[in-house]
């Protein structure tokens, strides 16, 4: 039975995307059977994966909908061993048409009860809000992956993620766990770094990945070609540092690993 990941956190700009795309990439290169849902309607992460995201006729907004079923919303095999659910600019009306929906919460679950089974991960990569598309991930997901940016206001909004977390675990999905914290955009060259990544792990009883995603420009230029770190610049840091933190999630919780 696969695993599936939501990759959240309602702060924008701290690398949920680029988590998303890389660590997806690194789990296929590894030869895990891996599935990447986009559930932001910016669809960065559609297009970061070279799909042509306002050329795809069924999106994940189409599948929440009901329009369309989960095989001919997929793009299966983009690159070895991954497939994606795409997102596009529609999906932002999603909430307010889903404002009526039975069971609304459990769409997307619903919809990945189908084909769970036949891959190791299912990645979500979540808007930076806590909305409908967020509760959904969170109702279809096993465990909660927060990237964290290495700056000032790091642990803002945090607790907020935390009580949310713990709301959809109290009252629409008992099995969701927090999977950890991955620290993105790190600064060798700067003592902030350093504070932040010993600040979050004096202050949060949660597990926190060894791996440390650092700033890379290669790993900024990636997405513009269309492509996952390990495919632009498989020796990069960046494609280097992806393939650690998906090693760390494969053995999450075997001891011996450790």
């Amino acid at each position: 039975m696969g695993r599936t990941i939501v990759i959240a956190n309602q702060k924008g700009g701290v690398g949920k995307t680029t988590t998303s795309i890389n660590l997806s990439a690194a789990l296929a290169e590894q030869g895990q059977k891996v599935l990447v849902i986009d559930m932001d309607p910016q669809g960065n992460t559609t297009s970061g994966l070279g799909v042509e995201k306002d050329e795809v006729e069924n999106t994940v907004y189409e599948l929440l909908l009901g329009e369309c079923t989960i095989q001919e919303c997929m793009q299966k095999e983009i690159f070895e061993n991954l497939s994606i659910l795409p997102a596009n600019i529609n999906l932002a009306g999603a909430e307010i048409e889903l404002i009526s929906a039975e069971n609304k919460e459990y769409l997307l679950k619903n919809a990945l009860d189908e084909v769970k089974d036949q891959y190791d991960f299912i990645i979500i990569d979540c808007p930076p809000s806590l909305n409908l598309l967020t509760i959904n991930s969170m109702c279809a997901g096993d465990t909660v992956l927060v990237p964290i940016q290495c700056e000032y206001y790091a642990l803002e909004g945090l607790s907020q993620l935390m009580h949310t977390i713990d709301l959809v675990k109290e009252r629409l999905n008992p099995n969701l766990e927090m999977e950890g914290v991955v620290f993105t955009m790190y600064d060798a060259r700067t003592n902030l770094s350093l504070q932040v990544v010993e600040s979050v792990k004096n202050n949060l009883n949660q597990k926190v990945y060894k791996s440390i995603i650092p700033r890379n420009v290669r790993l900024a230029e990636a997405p513009s070609y269309g492509m996952p770190i390990t495919k632009y610049d498989k020796r990069s840091t960046g494609a280097e540092s992806y393939r650690l933190l998906a090693e760390e999630v494969i053995h999450r919780g075997e001891e011996e690993w450790q």
